[in-house]
């Protein structure tokens, strides 16, 4: 394979390429951090990359803490406790390494390490975020370990308010991280399965992004060739996870999908988000099994723009179906259910997800308008495996 290197400085400074893990001390002193505090999952605590990232900073001088209490949803719990552990080490940054969910937790602590509000009062609504001082958020370095969720290039994070159970957006345009380490290498241990979900994600975003209505068309372009990447190389990151190209260039395609979904997201994510917080369900798996259900339902609206994305994609057909088939398809190359029931969701609480679904921040940039009783619509197709 061709060695992908590059520093990149859109949508936030981004040093891409294998071995640049390495750098990871220089890009924390680059920001300030004196003493940054690592968060990262239990999963992915014990392993060499982790003590590996503590011991480096050690040893330039630059004393590294560690959290690990981040769930595969994060609790709001969690961040608090993770802002309690920052305040009480005297840290001065975050490093967020890891998948979504420990790049989210973060980025949430950094941001509330200074605040004084409660965290649900900067859920993303209105101006919320103005209310937040800015001067007060802690620093960031992200390093992804995923390929999905493109948390590190995102202005946003998601946690779960335990009281109502549903998945929160809280946005601050300093949550963007200040530094972004892409290394391949710390993705080719990521087992297949998860490699998988993680890809229909970034999947979904670039999707959504693409047809999400509004008129953003550096958002489109980012989107459709994030698609195109994630054609080519997705089925070969997850038939070989060694492949370091593959593994590259989903790293890319995640960032991308994340880039462009500041226009907007739809059904898919509406979706998905009440169903990860009541059934803790993993996001990328929940985001590829409601995907064909919320594409059919906006066919109407969207079916133009598919037959543009089926060109560029090089499909067979060239039009709507030809996309809804090829997604359909890799869902069942990577053994991903067909039915919101194999997710564990049951029938009598479709009523509750429906309502909290159309409750959802992504749901007002469905290309067609939504309330509960489309939702409920789109859940039933989903259980029933009726497209």
């Amino acid at each position: 394979m061709s060695d992908l290197q590059a520093n990149w400085n859109y949508p936030t400074p981004v040093r891409f390429g294998t071995g640049r893990i390495k750098e990871l001390a220089d890009a924390c002193r680059a920001l300030g951090m004196e003493r940054p505090l690592l968060v990262t999952d239990p999963g992915l605590a014990p392993l060499p990359m982790i003590t590996d990232a503590v011991l480096a900073n050690d040893a330039e001088g630059l004393p590294t803490g560690l959290f690990t209490d981040v769930r595969p949803n994060p609790l709001g719990q969690n961040v608090l406790d993770g802002v309690a552990v920052f305040r009480d080490g005297d840290y001065d940054g975050v490093i967020a390494f890891g998948g979504g969910s420990a790049m989210d937790t973060g980025k949430l602590i950094a941001f509330m390490a200074g605040q004084t509000r409660p965290l649900w009062d900067f859920e993303d609504v209105g101006d919320n975020w103005t209310h937040a001082d800015a001067e007060a958020i802690a620093p960031i370095v992200a390093v992804p370990t995923t390929s999905g969720t493109g948390s590190e290039v995102g202005r946003a994070a998601v946690a779960t308010e335990e009281a109502s159970h549903t998945k929160k957006i809280l946005f601050h345009p300093k949550m963007l991280p200040g530094i972004v380490i892409c290394d391949p290498v710390l993705v080719a241990g990521l087992p297949a399965n998860l490699t998988a979900w993680t890809g229909m994600d970034a999947l979904a975003h670039c999707l959504e992004a693409y047809v999400a209505p509004g008129y953003h068309p550096m958002a489109d372009g980012i989107g459709v060739e994030g698609l195109r990447l994630i054609k080519e190389w997705l089925p070969r990151a997850v038939a070989d996870g060694s492949d370091l190209e593959a593994r590259a260039h989903m790293m890319s395609a995640a960032a991308m999908g994340a880039t462009a979904f500041q226009k907007g997201l739809g059904a898919i994510h509406s979706l998905s988000h009440p169903v990860g917080s009541v059934y803790d369900t993993h996001h990328g798996l929940t985001n590829a099994v409601f995907m064909p259900y919320a594409m059919t339902f906006n066919k109407p609206a969207i079916a133009d723009k598919m037959e543009q994305l089926a060109r560029w994609l090089g499909l067979a057909s060239t039009s709507f179906q030809g996309v809804l088939d090829w997604t359909l398809e890799l869902r069942e190359t990577f053994g991903i259910a067909h039915t919101a029931g194999a997710l564990g969701v049951e029938e009598a609480r479709l009523d509750e997800l429906a309502a909290m679904a159309a409750a959802d921040p992504t749901a007002p940039t469905n290309p067609i308008p939504v309330g509960a009783a489309e939702m409920r619509q789109m859940y039933d197709a989903a259980m029933a495996g009726q497209l």
